[in-house]
């Protein structure tokens, strides 16, 4: 029987710009109740955002695996929430240059241009620590099998320690 391959980056990019858009969606849906007292909930993105998060977690990843081993969760923490707003300020000055640009932070207190905001540093670092510990790492465990037929239940080579041993 083949080994299970690791998921493609392709399909780690499909799974991390679905999963910021939903964020996104979910974000705002929030943001809106706080702020507005909304409960109808209604959370907001653009389809910009699938190319945004998908590229910039897939990008992150690549940190992850670099510096896991070199630096604290904390710093790491820090330096994803820095490229955040570095990949947040990029996209949305090149968007704005077509009109496109889906977010304004204006009527921010700590805007820079309308394209990022203070307000937001702690969200980003917590969803950075979410965005690692959860998303990466486990999209880093999953692996396709080609030879499967779908539907059928998997039979695991063998457990150890609760976990599919894959050797």
């Amino acid at each position: 029987m083949a080994a299970a391959e690791p998921l493609t980056a392709f399909s780690r990019w499909y799974l991390y710009a679905i999963h910021g858009y939903f964020c996104e969606v979910m974000f705002t849906a929030a943001w809106e109740f706080v702020v507005n007292f909304n409960w109808k909930f209604p959370g907001v993105t653009s389809v910009w955002a699938l190319f945004i998060y998908g590229t910039s977690i897939l990008i992150v990843e690549k940190m992850y695996l670099y510096l896991k081993d070199k630096c604290h969760i904390l710093v790491r923490c820090f330096i994803y929430t820095l490229w955040t707003y570095l990949w947040e300020f990029t996209t949305g000055l090149i968007l704005r240059q077509f009109n496109a640009c889906p977010w304004d932070y204006s009527q921010f207190d700590f805007d820079f241009m309308g394209l990022i905001t203070l307000e937001y540093a702690i969200p980003w670092f917590c969803a950075s620590f979410i965005m690692e510990q959860l998303v990466i790492r486990n999209t880093l465990r999953l692996r396709f099998d080609e030879t499967a037929e779908p539907g059928a239940p998997t039979v695991p080579v063998a457990l150890a320690n609760g976990h599919v041993k894959t050797d």
